[in-house]
């Protein structure tokens, strides 16, 4: 099922939450919000703007700690062990959540059961791209070169199980093509190598190569959601160029530690769907490619994250990938 209609299968409109209640709980320190990606890439970009604008309602400084390494689960692994009281929350994502969970024998976590689900926030498409002056012009273009080079073809990532790196390794289980990978310790450094040329290609998020895209530094060839994006409109769909069934979009929510209370949990949901209600929030994000997701009560987010381990699981698995 496409990730719009499990959404629409879910409860999509949070309860609506009493003022008192919302209200019961306010933090009397900082709060730290954990990131588990670079700064520069999406979900830095979407945690400062929520970072600012829920220092001002919650009246407590949100500092954003950027913690790169390992795929994202070191930093998903501490937001599990912080302690359940509202003052540290984490930016979780469909690589931290779904993806890790299959590429490791011993996850360090369970993605259900040792988080307490806030918002989903946003959801991006990728984009595959090349060098301007790549001779790759299409999706096409890069199968033939796979299947004449078995493994010589190259893609680059921000590190092992990123949406980047599995939305290639997708395409080339589907298309029956070996390709290489080549993981780099930051999204930006995987999108320099696209672009110079270090590497054949890469699939990113629109949001993190829009202005490349706009200067013409790099050339897209395709978009990994069902239908075109809003923001790449003169680009094709991988569907739509006939690699029927394929479809990644990454979506991005925020969680605290398991077992924290929940009235701490219900004030931070309200205040992190006002911020993203904010006009001037949203306008900034939808300017960077980010797309509304449908708003999640507790229980519904659960059942999505569920959903998302059932339909990954099986092609991680096949694609080989590892964190080793």
């Amino acid at each position: 099922m496409r990730r719009r209609d499990l959404l629409i299968g879910s409860a999509l409109a949070i309860p609506a939450l009493r003022a008192a209640q919302a209200q019961d709980w306010a933090p009397n320190r900082p709060i730290n919000l954990i990131v588990p990606l670079a700064a520069g890439g999406s979900a830095d970009i979407l945690g400062r703007a929520l970072a600012e604008v829920l220092a001002t309602r919650l009246g407590q400084a949100v500092t954003v700690d950027n913690r790169p390494t390992a795929g994202g689960v070191l930093a998903t692994e501490q937001l599990k062990n912080a302690p359940p009281d509202g003052h540290t929350i984490g930016l979780v994502s469909q690589g931290t959540l779904i993806f890790n969970s299959f590429l490791t024998a011993q996850p360090r976590y369970d993605s259900v059961r040792d988080f307490a689900p806030i918002a989903m926030a946003s959801a991006v498409s990728n984009a595959v791209v090349v060098a301007r002056n790549s001779p790759f012009r299409s999706p096409q273009d890069l199968v033939a070169a796979a299947r004449a080079r078995p493994g010589r073809i190259t893609y680059s990532s921000g590190g092992i199980g990123t949406s980047h790196h599995i939305s290639m390794a997708l395409f080339a289980q589907m298309t029956g093509v070996e390709m290489s990978h080549v993981p780099y310790r930051a999204t930006t450094a995987g999108i320099l190598a696209a672009m110079t040329g270090e590497v054949d290609a890469g699939s990113f998020n629109i949001p993190t190569v829009l202005p490349q895209i706009r200067a013409g530094e790099l050339r897209p060839l395709a978009v990994t959601s069902a239908g075109r994006s809003e923001f790449l409109p003169e680009v094709p769909s991988l569907q739509e160029l006939g690699f029927t069934g394929y479809e990644l979009t990454a979506w991005v929510g925020i969680c605290a530690p398991a077992r924290t209370p929940q009235p701490i949990t219900a004030r931070l949901m309200a205040e992190t769907y006002r911020a993203l209600d904010d006009a001037a929030v949203w306008d900034r994000l939808r300017q960077l490619g980010f797309e509304r997701m449908p708003r999640l009560d507790q229980a519904a987010f659960t059942a999505y994250v569920q959903a998302e381990l059932a339909k990954w699981g099986p092609v991680i698995r096949a694609s080989g990938a590892t964190s080793g």
